[in-house]
């Protein structure tokens, strides 16, 4: 058995390019991921100023996006994060979020997530006026797939310290009173899970009443600490057998698009293989399948100083030492390294 696999653009910093996007989805379409997301955290008109209209050149980017996704067989979707909309979702909001999905409509938008993630969510009756707010846009959107993200997404304590404590018997209220059509993100134990296991998905399936929609947090790298790493390894703790638990498998990926493709395509074979998957052999063919032989063995050389030392502690000698190395490539991945080692990925502070 295997699951649908996509990609959901959702993380924090500097956002990729659109032509970046139409070459990563159309590399990954060809090992069976079908649907893609965007929503990274850096477009602000899906976030603080979603009530704002996307400036007409990102709108027809959108729908250029769009229109690729379509030719290619992939469903396109937008994840909108309408900042605590749950607080007074009043008459002047609900015009505002008509206008919002009209103009999604507009673009040709296939799956639609609205997520109450990194938002307040310490407030009496929080499931049931998400969910009023989620019935009242799946009554007046086009999209074929309605996703959330619920404001407590993982068991990670780490949300509670960050966003107010979990309202007691959320997720199993919000299970209960949403519309079994509408999906649900899900991204583990922990907010970015090192694994998952059929029994945990067994019990999150049951409190929230279907299937959970993962959202994986591998192989993204945003924020200040993680950002100082390139996580490329390919997949481990995602085994096939976990398949029937899951409603689909979506990607959140790195701030460095072609690198990102290593680990992505690997989670495709660890499906398809089962027990069969060795994660160091899914790299190398992952690596190999996407750029020249000699740049994707020096890939796998260096692969201890990109994913566990950090760029803080790497010696200056070091760093030179592969500047030199991956200066001599014409090739994104070595474009994407160097930019790395430079700090062109430095992470900013707030996130909001």
């Amino acid at each position: 058995m295997t699951v649908e696999l996509g990609l959901i653009e959702g993380y924090y910093g500097k956002p990729w390019s659109w032509q970046a996007r139409e070459s990563v989805i159309r590399t990954l379409n060809r090992r069976r991921y079908t649907f893609y997301i965007y929503a990274p955290k850096a477009d602000e008109f899906l976030r603080k100023r979603w009530r704002e209209d996307h400036p007409v050149e990102m709108a027809a980017a959108l729908k250029a996006l769009s229109a690729s996704c379509r030719a290619m067989g992939v469903r396109f979707g937008i994840g909108l994060s309408p900042y605590e909309l749950y607080r007074d979702f009043n008459a002047e909001t609900k015009d505002d979020l008509s206008r919002k999905l009209a103009a999604f409509d507009s673009w040709g938008v296939d799956d639609l997530a609205i997520l109450f993630d990194d938002m307040r969510g310490d407030l009496p009756n929080l499931a049931q006026t998400q969910v009023d707010i989620l019935h009242w846009v799946k009554e007046r959107s086009k999209a074929t797939r309605l996703i959330t993200c619920p404001s407590y997404y993982s068991d990670d304590p780490t949300l509670d310290r960050f966003f107010g404590h979990r309202p007691a018997n959320y997720l199993e209220d919000l299970g209960r009173l949403l519309d079994k059509s509408i999906e649900v993100f899900w991204t583990g134990e922990e907010v970015c899970s090192r694994e998952y296991s059929a029994g945990h998905l067994k019990r999150v399936g049951e409190q929230i009443g279907r299937k959970p929609f993962l959202w994986d947090n591998y192989p993204v790298n945003d924020g200040a600490r993680m950002s100082q790493f390139l996580h490329i390894r390919a997949f481990t703790g995602r085994h096939a057998s976990l398949a029937p638990y899951l409603s689909a498998h979506s990607v959140n990926p790195a701030l460095q698009p072609t690198l990102s493709c290593i680990p992505a395509i690997s989670l495709a074979a660890s499906y398809a293989e089962g027990d069969a998957y060795e994660y160091g052999r899914a790299f190398a063919e992952a690596a190999r399948a996407i750029m020249p032989e000699d740049l994707a063995t020096a890939i796998q050389r260096d692969i201890l100083f990109f994913q566990d030392v950090s760029l803080p502690r790497l010696q200056d000698v070091t760093k030179e030492r592969l500047r030199q190395r991956y200066s001599r490539f014409d090739h994104e991945a070595a474009r994407e390294i160097l930019g790395w080692l430079d700090g062109a990925y430095k992470f900013e502070e707030e996130i909001a």
